[in-house]
């Protein structure tokens, strides 16, 4: 039997504590933290992210340390092997001092030690654990400060895994070109032409030299791709023996731990929209600034919003709950926010083994010997086991090829001091000027981002803030030999990173797009791989259009369902028609059904449905059908680079001819056949769903947790991948991507701004804030984020009184 869950008492003795604190949480779930020094702050930040999230951030740093099969069995070994090859191993003192945050440690300890006080607390009184740990007979655990910085894999960095896919797409057309008869240079060029991904600015990629793309093979990622995923639970890898345990060293199409894969992973495509407005292009003359950051739905939400009140302290915003401070939100005086800036922070180093002794490989015109660290796994019902780790001057070995005597090291910034994620936000709790802004984000490291920043004064700001590498011999885009030609020699110097501030535009505006300015930055090399224009088209066409924006408008185009692809694609189609003359009924329905319509993905609209199937299911898998015959190589392109397959369709005749009407028809029979015949029935909302899974779900545990059910959905939501709002979604029409956590910010008029996180702020399912942001978040709303003390006070619901435990004499 579960035990039963209670809620804290009223006062709670917090050992640590300097002097009484509290944590006000209101009617919507965020909790408004006083306490009389920044120090303390930051220790009630950590014991309340234990308070509502202690099952989350504990999994999370399990995860992050490698220590998950202690708890659940051999089936996560492989997975902590993998976490523990991209830990921090450095010097210490260079890594708190990297990110030039004074008080940084002591920050980190005391919010560590808000954790542990509320652990200490489920010691003596485990009815207050998570209903979780009861489920699956598990306890939390300690943490220290240093737990905090080494954990890197949670981090965004990239392109290790567009480098991999390159080189094999080029690796299979070189060898079908040679097979033909052709030069391996139209090999290349094929290959290049069919990546998942466009390549910006124009670039003519080189092939390093002494690189074989053919060296390049499926496993190559397994455990870098293992050490990123998250942690799944269900019967069959709970209940795996230590023989079972490599079954579980591979992850799917959708990044989760499998026994049998699935495929090639996808390039992730987590990405953001944000935007800052001046006074003079509002309505109220002060300026606004929107976020909308993108990431893998989960439950409970990735981020978590909290307000922290101290003397010369008052920053309310979201964060990660297993991190202290706030990352995206405002003080009181400015605001800020991040999107993801696509450089390229990692590569893949291809080492040659000697025949002789594998821990050899080349550098140079001699051999250096790999580091071996030998570590011991705990795990759950069986001896302990193992492992060795192996290290180059590149970074850890993640892949091994005896038979080519190959090694494969991944060089990222993770390894780098001061690459902690969003850790640096610190730095700029007390902001108030861009200038400021940008001096504290001069040491942001992991990952890459578009900062914006907004404040009372009336100015706005973007800044880009990223460790990125120099290569002096190569761009970035195909793996590299490891024998020293093609080193790192550096990074780049935080002022070369692109930045405006108080532009004459009166906004600006970021969304993943290539947004280097022309000039020097265009040269730096600092990435070549961006997400679609798409999002970043409309908001600058919508913000420009507007000079009068306000709370409501940035909502409205934070929730905006507009599609260039619809657009870009159903422009194409009276003319079309008209060459094809008579079409069969179905085609002639699709005509009728997209003729006209305004290119929204919204709820309750045949058309949206009908062209959401027809371009993923039927025109795209067409596009990419005529681009090659080769079977292998059709797999590696999928899905196919968006914006490549829209100007296949906008600049070849031939094509749009064959493949156009033809699969509109198609799209039309399927829709009929799942959707019945009643076309005005049909309904995108009907497939395109959110839906937040517990992850305990899939193990039945419902039942043990006593909560009833877990999962919250589904929830019918407009848009895609392609839209402002951000839905990019599975087969099956479940949403993965996309931004569960929004806010407006109003400069100055702080209690009008808002922002919501879906599907609820707690991770505890008997809580009232579990999902009560969930219908709110599907129909792109927002809840007050409420600021000023009266505000707060007026809407309080708890009321958690700590005071410091008695000193002993």
């Amino acid at each position: 039997m579960p035990l039963p869950r209670r809620q804290l008492p009223a006062t709670v003795a917090l050992p640590g504590l300097d002097a009484p604190a509290e944590i006000r949480v209101d009617r919507y779930g965020v909790p408004h933290i006083r306490a009389s020094s920044e120090r303390d702050a930051f220790m009630v930040q950590g014991f309340n992210a234990a308070r509502d999230r202690l099952w989350q951030i504990d999994i999370w740093r399990k995860r992050g340390l490698g220590l998950l099969a202690a708890d659940f069995g051999p089936g996560y070994l492989a997975q902590d092997r993998a976490a523990r090859l991209f830990l921090y191993r450095g010097d210490m003192a260079a890594e708190w001092a990297a990110y030039r945050v004074p008080g940084l440690q002591e920050i980190v300890a005391a919010f560590t030690c808000g954790i542990n006080a509320y652990v200490a607390l489920t010691e003596a009184d485990p009815s207050l654990l998570p209903p979780e740990f009861g489920a699956t007979d598990t306890r939390p655990a300690r943490w220290t400060p240093e737990d905090v910085v080494r954990i890197r894999s949670h981090a965004l960095v990239r392109n290790l895994t567009s480098e991999v896919m390159r080189a094999r797409l080029l690796g299979r057309a070189r060898r079908l070109a040679g097979d033909a008869g052709a030069a391996a240079d139209d090999a290349s060029a094929l290959a290049i032409d069919l990546a998942r991904r466009s390549i910006a600015p124009a670039h003519d990629i080189a092939v390093p030299d002494g690189l074989d793309p053919e060296d390049i093979g499926p496993r190559v990622l397994d455990a870098f791709l293992l050490a990123t995923a998250p942690v799944t639970f269900d019967a069959e890898r709970l209940a795996a023996t230590p023989d079972q345990a490599e079954r579980w060293s591979r992850v799917d199409a959708l990044g989760e731990v499998v026994s049998v894969p699935e495929g090639m992973p996808m390039p992730s495509v987590e990405g953001s929209n944000n935007w800052a407005v001046a006074g003079h292009r509002t309505a109220t003359g002060r300026p606004l600034l929107a976020s909308d950051p993108h990431r893998a739905y989960g439950l409970p939400s990735l981020r978590y919003v909290a307000h922290l009140t101290a003397p010369g302290l008052d920053v309310i915003g979201a964060g990660e709950p297993a991190m202290p401070g706030i990352a995206i939100g405002h003080n009181g005086h400015a605001a800020f926010a991040l999107t993801i800036f696509p450089a390229d922070q990692e590569d893949l180093f291809v080492c040659e083994t000697s025949a002789t002794d594998p821990d050899l490989y080349r550098r140079g015109d001699d051999w250096a010997r790999m580091t071996v660290v030998r570590e011991t796994i705990a795990v759950r019902g069986f001896p302990a086991e193992t492992v060795d780790l192996r290290f180059t001057a590149h970074g850890p070995v993640i892949f091994e090829d005896g038979p080519r005597h190959r090694a494969f090291a991944v060089r990222t910034v993770w390894s780098e001091p001061g690459s902690a994620p969003y850790l640096a936000s610190l730095g700029y709790r007390h902001a108030r000027s861009p200038e400021d802004y940008a001096a504290a984000l001069a040491s942001w490291s992991v990952p890459s981002t578009n900062h914006v920043y907004a404040d009372i004064d009336g100015r706005i700001a973007w800044i880009v803030a990223a460790k990125l590498p120099v290569r002096p011999a190569s761009d970035g885009l195909l793996p590299v030999p490891g024998d020293g030609r093609y080193d790192w020699s550096g990074f780049h110097d935080p002022a070369d990173l692109p930045r405006s501030i108080d532009p004459t535009a009166g906004f600006v505006a970021t969304a993943n797009e290539m947004n280097l300015p022309d000039g020097p930055a265009r040269d730096r090399g600092f990435g070549f791989e961006w997400l679609e224009p798409f999002r970043a088209t409309r908001i600058r066409h919508v913000l420009s259009a507007d000079a009068a924006q306000t709370v409501d408008t940035a909502a409205a185009l934070q929730g905006d369902v507009w599609s260039e692809p619809a657009m870009r694609i159903c422009r194409h189609l009276p003319a079309a028609a008209a060459a094809a003359g008579a079409v069969d009924a179905d085609t002639r329905l699709g005509l009728d059904l997209l003729t006209g319509w305004d290119h929204r993905l919204t709820l309750a609209t045949p058309a949206a449905l009908v062209f959401e199937i027809w371009w993923q299911r039927h025109l795209r898998p067409a596009l990419l059908d005529r681009a090659t015959a080769d079977p292998v190589l059709r797999q590696l392109i999928e899905p196919g680079d968006p914006e490549t397959l829209l100007d296949r369709i906008d600049d070849d005749v031939r094509c749009r001819d064959a493949c156009l009407l033809p699969t509109l028809g198609a799209a039309i029979a399927e829709c009929r056949d799942r959707f019945g015949a009643d076309t005005a029935a049909w309904d995108w909302g009907s497939v395109h769903h959110g839906y937040f899974e517990h992850p305990l779900s899939r193990i039945e545990a419902t039942a043990a947790i006593g909560a009833g059910r877990l999962d919250i959905g589904p929830l019918p939501v407009g848009g895609s991948g392609a839209t402002v709002m951000n839905t990019t979604y599975r087969p099956d029409g479940r949403l993965i991507i996309g931004a569960s956590f929004r806010m407006v910010a109003d400069i100055g008029n702080w209690d009008a701004s808002r922002f919501v996180n879906g599907p609820g702020q707690s991770g505890d399912p008997a809580s009232a804030h579990y999902a009560d942001h969930a219908g709110v978040w599907a129909e792109a709303s927002l809840l007050p984020l409420l600021y000023s003390r009266a505000a707060v006070d007026a809407a309080t619901e708890l009321v958690i009184h700590l005071m410091p435990t008695p000193q002993a004499s």
